[in-house]
């Protein structure tokens, strides 16, 4: 009776282990499955701050672009006095 009881004892535990070992390599395929979306997002992050380095320099090129063209319209936009012996035309 003793030798079946432990004989039966031998089979649960061999069952648990069957249905263990699975579950142990889905946790490992998991644990893989985390690492690798860990490193892309990883590498996401460092794509978009790349991009907004690079977004940045050219807003940076437009404002200064912009504030070039900005003087340079006031300047057009000043009347000038003629100098010298040069006269306006006067209008008809």
């Amino acid at each position: 009776m003793q030798t079946s009881v432990l004989i039966v004892r031998a089979f649960v535990a061999m069952r648990q282990l069957i249905t263990a070992a699975p579950q142990v390599g889905r946790m490992e395929q998991l644990e893989q499955q985390m690492k690798e979306l860990k490193q892309y997002m990883e590498e996401v992050l460092i794509d978009q701050n790349d991009i907004n380095e690079d977004t940045r320099m050219q807003l940076e090129l437009i404002n200064q672009t912009l504030a070039e063209l900005q003087v340079q319209k006031r300047q057009d936009e000043k009347p000038r006095r003629p100098i010298g012996f040069i006269q306006p035309k006067e209008k008809e």
